[in-house]
């Protein structure tokens, strides 16, 4: 908690960071100034306090073990991170950018963000808090808009990510000063209210907000539950867990997940539902239904999102984690999720990713055919074509594909 209410030891940790030279895109240590007046006690929430400060550290491994000692302390632990993200294009992973970081040297210049979140990930749920203000290269932000940027059960995380400047301007981190600044005139807000001040301060309207302040654990019945899909031509909502119980409902994380979402916060909704997904990994194992359950919200969320890519690997991969749990190839929800792959591969516009996705979806096809005849010839037939054919535009379908049908099966009632 920042707001002053705990009377245990903590530590605040700030790093600031931006490659130097003509790959900065933000000043990230101007912030520092600012955050350096702001009372201790106010920074970590707590009576004594301990602060670190990282100002364009050079070496990850020196950063990593700074985050190991911050984890480490028993206290609260609040982290202030600014500078700019990018992703590694060999196992496409968040980086944040370091002083030495240039694009040919990331993987080993940079410290990559799941470092991060497996220190974070071994405290006490409630007892983090992560605010960010930082900006994402291209590619970067491409991801972070469908995949948003969690660290996990338990932590909450507050801030600001922003696309990339316009070239030849440095972005500044305005969310965290507008923070810093209100704490330095002895006003402290609950962080939650004090957030969206600060966002619609610092801006801009397309900036990706995170608010994941979700620590409540929701029951269990709940995320093991699955209702029918309503009947419609278009692949219908991820299995919502429902219950005639009014506790359990109010619990139930799914309604502002999806609410989120559905008001174009793509990052802030895929960021919830991945933290929830840690949840049930780390309490039910990697196979399990609920494990699963949330991978599914995840694979309707980037249809939501507009990623076809994302949301069809998301669903082959729901398909491939049932049946290794022995669930037949008829059953309704494997025959369900490998339907939504099809039909998001078939949304596929970019040649490459559908020649990609497509191999891994004719084997799963073969395995799992469905309901509806003809769905694994289709594959083949298409998968064929995109390879005789050159690109195509954005919102263009090839002349043999226009009348081709979707092999998107309504849903059951």
């Amino acid at each position: 908690m920042i707001n002053g209410e705990d009377t245990a030891s903590g530590t605040a940790l700030l790093i600031a960071a931006a490659p130097a030279g003509k790959g900065c895109l933000i000043d990230a240590t101007s912030v520092l100034p600012t955050l350096a007046a702001v009372p201790p006690s106010i920074l970590t929430g707590t009576t004594a306090a301990t602060i670190v400060e990282l100002a364009d550290p050079t070496d990850p491994q020196t950063v990593l073990t700074r985050i190991r000692a911050a984890a480490a302390a028993p206290g609260p632990l609040s982290l202030y991170i600014t500078g700019q993200l990018h992703l590694d294009h060999k196992q496409h992973l968040i980086h944040l950018a370091l002083a030495r970081t240039t694009p040919t040297t990331l993987r080993y210049t940079a410290l990559p963000w799941h470092w991060l979140a497996s220190e974070l990930k071994l405290r006490r749920p409630g007892t983090t808090t992560v605010v960010t203000d930082m900006v994402a290269t291209p590619d970067a932000w491409q991801q972070l808009r469908t995949e948003g940027l969690a660290l996990g059960y338990g932590i909450r995380v507050y801030g600001r990510i922003t696309p990339p400047p316009p070239r030849r301007r440095i972005a500044e981190p305005a969310y965290l000063k507008a923070l810093a600044t209100t704490w330095r005139s002895g006003i402290n807000p609950p962080l939650a209210q004090f957030h969206e001040q600060a966002a619609a301060q610092a801006g801009p309207d397309d900036a990706l907000f995170l608010a994941v302040d979700n620590t409540a654990v929701p029951s269990p019945a709940a995320s093991a539950v699955e209702v029918p899909n309503r009947p419609h031509q278009e692949p219908a909502p991820a299995p919502a867990p429902i219950s005639e119980n009014p506790r359990v409902a109010e619990e139930d994380p799914l309604p502002a997940i999806f609410a989120a979402a559905h008001a174009g916060r793509h990052g802030e909704a895929a960021s919830l539902a991945a933290m929830w997904e840690e949840w049930a990994l780390r309490t039910y194992s990697a196979g399990s239904v609920q494990t699963i359950h949330w991978l599914e919200v995840r694979a309707d969320l980037a249809r939501i999102a507009d990623d076809p890519a994302r949301s069809c690997e998301l669903w082959m991969a729901a398909a491939d984690a049932r049946l290794a749990r022995q669930q037949p190839p008829d059953d309704p929800a494997v025959e369900d999720a490998v339907d939504r792959a099809h039909h998001q591969w078939q949304e596929l516009r970019d040649l490459q990713q559908a020649r990609e996705l497509g191999p891994p979806l004719v084997s799963l096809r073969r395995h799992v055919p469905g309901r509806r005849p003809g769905a694994v010839e289709a594959v083949q037939r298409r998968l064929e074509l995109l390879h005789t054919i050159p690109q195509w535009g954005p919102d263009e379908r090839h002349p043999d594909e226009r009348q081709g049908p979707s092999f998107a099966r309504p849903g059951r009632t």
